[in-house]
Order: structure tokens, then C-alpha cells, then sequence
């Protein structure tokens, strides 16, 4: 089992699940969720979109699956990070996207992930802190379920992003 940490663009990775840092209407309007629907197009927009019709919003702790369309990847599962605001627990909020994200791929027999800046862009979370969070959550949930996957790739799309993931991990 191993963290890897990456540089580079998430919808190009051979993985088994890229992990969308969405918005609770599955609606891929800016950042990482753009580029996983362009890239995934058009079948993470349709499915998505299905998704919400049947389920309604994407909660937190929840998770959504739809299929990963022209990406290397098997299946997008879909989280939702949280709109850093002060006075709410921003750390177990973003905690429970990436277990739910990592639960999720494991129920799918994923054997490898990839996961973002959950919640670092539009979402406003200071970006430090919040790969300093995943990072964490990652790795207590790996030594939570050994053996469950093999490979989660911790993605910073510029060289910056991915810094801080490493030095997440290092705290």
C-alpha cells in the first residue's frame, strides 16, 4: 500500500477511480470538476445528472460514482468538500469527503485513487491546510483498512499543490 504524490493532470492518470472534488449538484462547472467532465465527456455529465435525479444533492459523507467516459480511469467518484467558512469544523468536513471517497472506491474494488485538492479552489479552503488535511485523512484511512487498496496518488496540478501534499504527509 503506498501514497504517492504527483504532479500533473488527474484526468490522465491510469487509475482505477479519479475522485472529483464536486459540488452537491454534480454540476462540473469549474476547476478540477470541469476538466474531469470535459475530459470525461459526455458521459460524467450524463451520469451526473442522473445521479442527482435519482438520489437528489450529493450530501456530506456521501459519495456518487459515474463512469469515468474518455478517461484511463474506471470510475469518477464524486465528493463534496466543504465551503471553508469560519466557526464550522472545516477539517472534519473535508475529512469526511476523503473517506468517503475512499470507502466508496474500495466497495468498488479499486485498487488504485487519485484525489485532489478537495475543496482548495472555489471552496476557498486554504490550500496548505486542506492538502495537509487529505493528506492525513488518507493515511488514517489506509491504516484503518490495510490491504483495501494499493495505490492512492495525492494530485497537485501545478508543482505548488503537490509540495504541499508532501509536507502534508510529513506532519
Amino acid at each position: 500500500m503506498a501514497i504517492e504524490v504527483v504532479t500533473g493532470d488527474i484526468t490522465r492518470l491510469e487509475v482505477d477511480v479519479v475522485v472529483n472534488a464536486a459540488n452537491e449538484y454534480l454540476q462540473h462547472g469549474g476547476g478540477v470538476a470541469a476538466a474531469i467532465a470535459r475530459a470525461g465527456a459526455p458521459v460524467v455529465d450524463a451520469e451526473s445528472e442522473e445521479w442527482v435525479r435519482k438520489h437528489g444533492p450529493v450530501g456530506p459523507g456521501q459519495s456518487a460514482v459515474t463512469g469515468a467516459g474518455g478517461m484511463p480511469a474506471r470510475w469518477v467518484v464524486h465528493v463534496v468538500g466543504p465551503r471553508y467558512r469560519e466557526g464550522q469544523d472545516n477539517e472534519g468536513l473535508l475529512r469526511q469527503a476523503v473517506d468517503a471517497a475512499l470507502d466508496r472506491s474500495a466497495e468498488l474494488d479499486a485498487r488504485s485513487v487519485a484525489l485532489p485538492a478537495i475543496s482548495a479552489g472555489v471552496f476557498g479552503y486554504p490550500r496548505a491546510e486542506a492538502t495537509r488535511v487529505i493528506a492525513q485523512a488518507v493515511k488514517d484511512w489506509l491504516e484503518r483498512h490495510p490491504g483495501q487498496l494499493e495505490r492512492v496518488l495525492l494530485v497537485g496540478y501545478d508543482e505548488s499543490t503537490a509540495e504541499d501534499f508532501r509536507r502534508g504527509l510529513e506532519s
